[in-house]
């Protein structure tokens, strides 16, 4: 099968010019076209009158190697890649037969929790999936009590709970990571096996959404069981017994004592606790950069137009997005991130009396705003040298300064754009609504958020302006706080994926500081899975 990569054609293109198209790159007649599958397709709005559709081709054709033979030369024409996931190692027969201590434990059933368990269940070593929060049904409810009534529930919310962080966000599946294996690949097929839509396979930019992204992780969950794992929710491991570097057990929440030499820890970004535990038991814990800021909030229209021109509200481009950087003069790294078109902007704190930003958006990315963070880099040798969890302590503060400047009861502080560059509190909403639930109160966001993320972002805003136009128009809204970028901390591990210095310890995904984001986080769970069984077999 021969991949044709970057063949372009114009936005309104008929379906059977694409096929002329093929034929015409590969030089061949229709008739030696057996077949074809779109692989890819993007677009390319660079030139917003005349916005081109962009696609990868996966064809067959007579006589295959002349082709190659004729476009060698061509890098938009090459053999296609072979991305068949295929086990590392399987279980041997009966396993385990008596040392309960061999099932392997994953803590945490967000995306690298869940793929980490499904591979190891997938290659029959029967994982125990340990999870603080509920399943997922019943912690949507929970999340909503958080969003309609000022409810938090610390150990069911968005952060905590069956599907991680990401069950609560714009369900993104695309990353920047170098995937030589095609484990991405893997990741994707089993969304689409769990319903999640199948053009995830073949949009350059896919996403499910957050209803959808329910349905599939239960879906994976009955997969999971179906081949002997065993899911214990609202069970939090408490402590962790190590004993001369090897992990021996877990202490849970439940009273019970979980003999366990094999652990993924998964936790995802805000299991502070579990990041202090591990810590006390003298497992390498070390502090890592993130970004601080707030959530922006536009009319999606506005986004489509200034990205789409004439063609804003097409179909089949959809929702528009962006995707900005700045470098400011005080050094700092000002950029969008978590962008979320047609989404909303959404409580996402875990614990008493602190107030956290994220997004989210539904598969049809139809509501009336647009948002996304726009973060300022922060380091701990700048900024938070107190140790490996003084970015945790960082967090807290301002998080905790924003539920004060909302009012204490988990509105959110926000500012208007012109406000905001004038140095003044907000005191009414223009044409710009926010979406945040429970609510936001009109502030000056200077009461939350250290001065030099201000003057960042204050110096980038306008320069985001002159790239996408009424992105600083003064009526746009800004709230806080956005803390929770990527994990605080790294559990650093060895090329053994285990911990180095405590043995049996998996750290894996985003809150090990390996990933960010669903689809990165997924692939890390899958290599940590196939370190782990590679591990079981070999003793």
């Amino acid at each position: 099968m021969i991949r044709v990569t970057d063949l372009a054609l114009p936005l309104d293109h008929a379906p059977d010019e694409l096929e002329a198209a093929l034929c015409a790159k590969l030089g061949i007649a229709p008739a030696r076209l057996e077949r074809f599958s779109i692989a890819r397709r993007g677009n390319d709005a660079r030139k917003k009158a005349a916005i081109k559709l962009v696609y990868s081709i996966d064809a067959v054709v007579s006589d295959e190697a002349e082709v190659l033979a004729r476009l060698a030369g061509d890098p938009h024409v090459k053999p296609t890649p072979d991305t068949a996931y295929r086990f590392p190692v399987m279980a041997p027969a009966g396993w385990p037969k008596d040392d309960k201590a061999e099932r392997p434990v994953v803590i945490g059933a967000g995306p690298c929790g869940l793929l980490a368990a499904l591979i190891l269940a997938q290659m029959g070593f029967r994982p125990i999936i340990i999870e603080r929060g509920k399943a997922v049904r019943e912690r949507t409810k929970d999340t909503w009590g958080l969003w309609r009534r000022s409810v938090l529930e610390p150990e069911s919310n968005v952060q905590f709970g069956e599907g991680g962080a990401g069950t609560f966000s714009d369900g993104k599946l695309y990353s920047r990571i170098k995937d030589p294996r095609h484990l991405s690949r893997k990741v994707l097929t089993e969304f689409v096996k769990a319903g999640a839509p199948d053009d995830i396979l073949t949009e350059a930019h896919p996403h499910i959404g957050t209803f959808r992204l329910v349905t599939m992780v239960m879906s994976i969950r009955e997969t999971i069981e179906s081949l002997g794992g065993e899911y214990r929710f609202g069970t939090r491991v408490d402590d962790f017994d190590v004993a001369d570097g090897q992990l021996q057990g877990l202490h849970l929440s439940t009273g019970e004592y979980l003999p366990a030499r094999h652990v993924v820890v998964a936790v995802g970004h805000s299991a502070r606790d579990t990041f202090a535990k591990l810590h006390e038991r003298g497992v390498h814990v070390e502090a890592k950069p993130f970004a601080i800021g707030v959530r922006i909030e536009h009319p999606q229209s506005w986004i489509d137009k200034a990205r789409y021109g004439p063609n804003a509200g097409n179909k089949v481009l959809g929702a528009a997005a962006y995707s900005l950087a700045h470098k400011a003069s005080n050094g700092r790294s000002v950029y969008s991130f978590c962008m979320c078109p047609g989404g909303r902007v959404v409580a996402a704190t875990s614990e008493v009396g602190r107030v956290v930003t994220n997004g989210m958006s539904q598969y049809s990315r139809a509501e009336f705003n647009a948002n996304s963070g726009l973060v300022v880099d922060i380091s701990p040798e700048r900024d938070f040298p107190g140790g490996p969890l003084a970015g945790v302590e960082l967090q807290r503060k301002l998080e905790s300064l924003a539920f004060v400047a909302g009012g204490s009861n988990y509105q959110a502080p926000g500012q208007k754009v012109g406000d905001f560059l004038a140095g003044r509190a907000s005191s009414e909403f223009g044409v710009v609504t926010p979406s945040y639930k429970p609510g936001v109160k009109l502030t000056d966001l200077a009461e939350c958020l250290p001065a030099f993320v201000l003057d960042a972002i204050r110096e980038a805003l306008p320069v985001f302006g002159r790239q996408v136009p009424g992105y600083d128009h003064p009526d746009v809204v800004m709230t806080g706080v956005e803390t929770r970028t990527s994990s605080p901390v790294r559990i650093r591990r060895g090329a053994d994926f285990q911990s180095i210095n405590t043995r049996g310890l998996y750290p894996a995904g985003e809150g090990a500081g390996y990933a960010g984001g669903i689809l990165s986080a997924a692939v890390d769970g899958i290599k940590v899975a196939e370190a782990l069984a590679a591990e079981l077999v070999a003793n």
